[in-house]
């Protein structure tokens, strides 16, 4: 193709992923976990770091240095997306929809895509490539992992009006499905395992399936006790997230106040 034809193949990769025509994953019922992955797509993003050059961005007190082919979007009040003063940035090749919220400090990375009506308050992350849909809270410090590589492995996807809590993670693939809540301090990756003590169930990532989060699970931190050796002789415990219950009307009101104020 040539640098010069991969540089045309590659623009046009990045439009698309910036109107949310093109994205590295979307919904499909016939996948496993209702997800298909678009390995093209993400070799496209890394092809754009194989093209670029390194270049200085910005100016004055916001300066930077990155791939030419990456800089910070620039959006206007007709796009509809609100991004607050005071040190958020959007990289090239990432999707906000309208009526997103951006509160500062935050940073969506390339490839994500988020959808209407969704708030990014401060301190939180959008990984590379991560999938978020409507009415979507990720409250402040809020981490939201990358997957760039294996181009094949699924990323990161929050399914519509998830609310993760202040101060969690979501990493390696984890799909947490709609309305499911995730109390402050949740920590979700494929190692740790899930136990949802309503159902009597341990939920796990196996195989190329990821770990995932039922629809309506609210999920707190928990511990379970080590039974062999010498954690069990001292008495320890490892961290597990544990499913406590499924959303109902108190849950519902509980973030009714958090509507109003969007």
């Amino acid at each position: 193709m040539g640098d010069s034809g991969a540089f045309v193949f590659f623009q046009a990769l990045r439009d698309g992923l910036e109107s949310g025509k093109l994205r590295a994953a979307e919904p499909d019922p016939d996948a496993p976990t209702g997800w298909r992955v678009n390995a093209w797509v993400k070799q496209g993003i890394l092809l754009g770091f194989r093209l670029g050059k390194l270049t200085a961005l910005g100016g004055g007190e916001f300066s930077f240095v990155d791939k030419d082919t990456y800089p910070a979007r620039k959006f206007m009040p007709e796009q509809g997306v609100r991004i607050v003063p005071g040190g958020s940035t959007v990289r090239a090749g990432a999707y906000l929809a309208r009526s997103v919220v951006c509160m500062p400090p935050m940073y969506v990375n390339v490839g994500a895509y988020v959808d209407e009506g969704t708030m990014i308050d401060s301190h939180a992350l959008v990984g590379s490539c991560a999938q978020i849909g409507k009415r979507v809270h990720l409250s402040a410090a809020a981490q939201v992992g990358g997957v760039l590589e294996p181009v094949n492995a699924s990323p990161v996807i929050l399914e519509d009006d998830v609310l993760v809590g202040g101060n969690c993670g979501v990493y390696e693939g984890t799909i947490v499905r709609k309305r499911a809540v995730l109390a402050a301090g949740t920590v979700l990756t494929r190692g740790t395992p899930v136990y949802d003590v309503v159902n009597g169930t341990v939920l796990r990532a196996e195989g190329d399936m990821p770990l995932v989060i039922p629809e309506g699970a609210v999920v707190v931190p928990g511990a379970r006790a080590v039974t062999k050796g010498k954690g069990q002789e001292w008495g320890l415990s490892v961290y597990t997230p544990v499913i406590v219950k499924y959303r109902d009307e108190k849950t519902e009101l509980s973030l009714a106040l958090e509507d109003l104020l969007r």
